[in-house]
């Protein structure tokens, strides 16, 4: 069933790339959305999973939390030392560097990987647990195929080159399921991935996607997607609990 389930997400990932590609003539829209969306699944969704995982303290701070700052900074340093490297070399892509474009939707694939990897430890602990997990796993694989592709072309990277990430985030979920026939992951360290994942996210929305899409539209139209895109994913978490 976990198998099945998953497939449904493989779909819903690549609808979330086709769309990303289908609206580029609103292009600080799309980034909006992202952004937004990005931040609402990093808020709403895996801090809250990685705290509930991962949440012993160490040195008097939950892990999740110390990963997910780690995450942060750490995605801020890979993206300054690609950066200099870059300018070192005379490259010019406005300051775009197409490895880390690569680097994050690889981490979204990964990211996409443990929620097979969720939907098929939910399938065993029960058939109610299975259904939460497959509702929210299925409707925000539409934000992780939006983001994936959005994230790999915003960075300079060719269309060909988004599509395979595009791709391998949607092929993800169902092998992540399907390793729940082989093995389980222990929880902990599940919900150490999710926070250290969750702040390199938060990292690329803060620091890259939201002020690429308001620096030549400032239009409230691009703050509403923000903002619905966050909503949106608000009704996802609440309708899966």
């Amino acid at each position: 069933m976990a198998v099945i389930v998953a497939l449904g997400a493989f779909l819903m990932t690549l609808a979330g790339g086709w769309t990303a590609q289908r609206v580029t003539d609103r292009r600080h829209l799309v980034l909006g959305l992202a952004g937004g969306l990005m931040l609402g699944v990093v808020g709403l969704d895996l801090l809250p999973e990685s705290l509930h995982a991962a949440g012993r303290k160490v040195f008097g701070v939950p892990l999740a939390l110390l990963l997910f700052v780690a995450g942060f900074l750490i995605a801020h340093v890979v993206e300054r030392l690609l950066a200099v490297r870059q300018a070192a070399h005379g490259a010019e892509n406005g300051g775009r560097v197409p490895e880390v474009g690569l680097t994050a939707a690889s981490a979204m694939v990964g990211h996409s990987f443990a929620d097979g990897v969720a939907l098929g430890a939910a399938f065993q602990v029960g058939g109610g647990m299975g259904v939460a997990v497959s509702l929210a796993v299925i409707t925000h694989d539409f934000a992780d195929g939006f983001n994936t592709y959005t994230l790999t072309r915003l960075y300079g990277n060719a269309r060909r080159k988004a599509l395979m990430m595009l791709f391998a985030d949607a092929v993800a979920p169902v092998l992540g399921a399907v390793s729940t026939l082989l093995f389980t992951l222990p929880e902990e360290p599940l919900g150490a991935y999710l926070g250290f994942f969750g702040g390199a996210l938060l990292y690329l929305a803060a620091a890259e996607i939201l002020p690429e899409a308001h620096h030549k539209h400032p239009a409230l139209s691009t703050l509403m997607c923000t903002v619905g895109g966050v909503a949106g994913i608000w009704l996802v978490v609440g309708l899966a609990d």
